[in-house]
């Protein structure tokens, strides 16, 4: 499933400077994550979404109209590196 951002958002650009996927724009007040383009950190050696782990106010969760299975992140994933 791919991740978005509650209103505990404090707008500190943390978790969109660390994405490797490009997915998380400014938003106002709070920032958003494009589920299209959000792989959840699969294809990167982590143990976790990078924006997850340098989020200060843990405002990145689990979007639970969104679930995605590893099979489709790994094909978001592959799609994504081949437009790149």
């Amino acid at each position: 499933m791919s991740l978005l951002v509650n209103d505990e958002c404090i707008a500190c650009d943390a978790c969109r400077e660390e994405c490797p996927s490009e997915a998380i724009e400014e938003g106002d007040p709070i920032y958003n994550i494009d589920p299209d383009r959000c792989t959840e950190c699969y294809g990167y050696d982590d143990d976790e979404p990078r924006c997850v782990s340098v989020c200060p106010v843990d405002a990145i969760l689990p979007d639970p109209n969104n679930a995605e299975s590893k099979e489709e992140l790994k094909y978001k994933y592959e799609s994504l590196k081949e437009q790149d």
